[in-house]
């Protein structure tokens, strides 16, 4: 069966069938080769399977195996496709397609992120109306726009920073004239899975469907590159931090989660629900442990709602 002008086409191989679908109120199409003759030549060619930047599928409206040779096919291995497709005249198409085939990378709330020679960590990726995607980390990071990011792991582009904020202000974090520590990543690259969860350090992923302002007192979780805390809770939620290099941030939410370098950037949560963007810490020397509170560490937070809510966007 497939599709056309709107309507469900059924391919059938003898009048009776035909019949069969008419009464049924869809639309036959008689052809000369069944659905097992197809899949019997597609198996053939499985048995090829292994050449790079190569496909091939049953295609139901041609009632053909459709094959696809993409650049980087050598010359004697598509001399093995055609030599497979020559043995059923007619039941096999085989078109030429510019480039290579590569598998799309993957980026995650928590996955390290490069650019400028600096490791941070994507909090969330989030979208707009438009349906545009863009990855959420620290303004700290790499202070500026146009600045280009890439996933740590393989240097998969991301695409290019078009806000950030970090800086003093005296008011409280919740507008564009009001600091805090928080950029944007537009992804451009049609490459790159960009799905609505958070990456734990243990390989698991988790979903984030949702965004709020943090509550004190609530149990909260960090992910980063670097390290990951999944023991803690809110203490205060607008807090004034100045670190040490002076920089002063209000309305920061404060945590007994505790923080690494390179975990900058990275996804603070609860449960499905998403909190804030890292910004900083005391980085003590000891790991960080994800089965225990640690009441000697202390970490803090850009409210991610006020960043969506400033920048029209949602998270997944």
């Amino acid at each position: 069966m497939y599709y056309q002008d709107g309507r469900p086409v059924i391919a059938v191989t003898d009048t009776a069938a035909a019949q069969s679908v008419r009464d049924a109120g869809a639309v036959p199409k008689l052809v000369t080769r069944s659905t097992a003759e197809l899949a019997s030549i597609q198996g053939e060619f499985d048995e090829l399977a292994g050449i790079p930047n190569t496909a091939w599928g049953v295609e139901a409206d041609s009632n053909q195996v459709s094959v696809e040779i993409f650049d980087g096919v050598s010359d004697a291995d598509r001399a093995r496709i055609e030599e497979v497709a020559a043995a059923h005249p007619g039941a096999v198409r085989i078109d030429t397609v510019g480039g290579k085939l590569e598998p799309a990378a993957t980026l995650r709330g928590g996955n390290g992120i490069w650019s400028e020679g600096w490791l941070c960590s994507a909090a969330f990726n989030t979208h707009n109306s438009a349906g545009a995607v863009y990855t959420v980390t620290a303004g700290h990071c790499v202070p500026g726009t146009g600045n280009v990011w890439l996933v740590n792991s393989d240097g998969t582009r991301i695409g290019t920073q078009t806000a950030y904020r970090i800086g003093k202000s005296p008011q409280a974090c919740d507008a564009a004239t009001r600091a805090c520590d928080w950029a944007i990543i537009k992804v451009d690259n049609a490459n790159l899975t960009t799905p609505g969860t958070i990456h734990y350090g243990g390989g698991t992923n988790a979903q984030i469907d949702n965004s709020r302002y943090a509550a004190e007192g609530e149990a909260v979780r960090r992910v980063g590159d670097t390290s990951q805390d999944l023991v803690g809770n809110v203490q205060k939620t607008s807090t004034t931090v100045t670190y040490t290099d002076g920089t002063t941030l209000y309305g920061m939410v404060q945590t007994s989660l505790c923080a690494k370098h390179g975990d900058s950037g990275g996804a603070m949560f609860t449960g499905a629900t998403a909190l804030g963007i890292t910004s900083g810490g005391n980085y003590l020397d000891e790991p960080c442990g994800d089965s225990d509170a640690q009441s000697d560490r202390l970490s803090y937070y850009t409210p991610l709602q006020m960043v969506l809510n400033e920048r029209g966007l949602h998270v997944y």
